[in-house]
């Protein structure tokens, strides 16, 4: 009978080392997942879109209530809206035939294309 309870208690303490071998593992494995895991891709992004959004929108607003000069050659300047309707009024209201032949000269100015650069000549000409 000393054999039979000699090897009753050596397999329990064999599967309470398995056991315990096991937890063991399992408890470095989860510590080191949490260690090595990145941190999510969207965390801080939100912050960064939600300041670029805020820089356009304070950019637009600004344009929108601010005179500027876009193109100096061209004669392109950006005016508040409320100048360029009152603008477009006075024009208007007092001679509509020289306001429109002023608009299309002014547009035909700003849109217009710049010549064709010169081909450079040949080294053998």
């Amino acid at each position: 009978m000393s054999t039979d309870s000699t090897c009753g208690r050596g397999t329990a303490a064999y599967a309470v080392g398995f056991l315990g071998a096991c937890l063991l593992i399992w408890a470095l494995v989860w510590g080191v997942r949490d260690l090595l895991q990145p941190a999510p891709l969207g965390e801080d992004r939100a912050a960064v879109r939600a300041k670029g959004l805020a820089e356009i929108r304070a950019t637009e607003a600004e344009a929108l209530v601010t005179p500027a000069v876009l193109d100096a050659a061209k004669g392109v300047i950006r005016l508040p809206i409320e100048d360029a309707m009152a603008l477009v009024e006075r024009d208007w209201g007092k001679n509509p035939v020289a306001a429109r032949t002023n608009l299309i000269a002014r547009v035909e100015k700003a849109t217009a294309v710049p010549p064709k650069a010169p081909e450079k000549p040949s080294a053998f000409e």
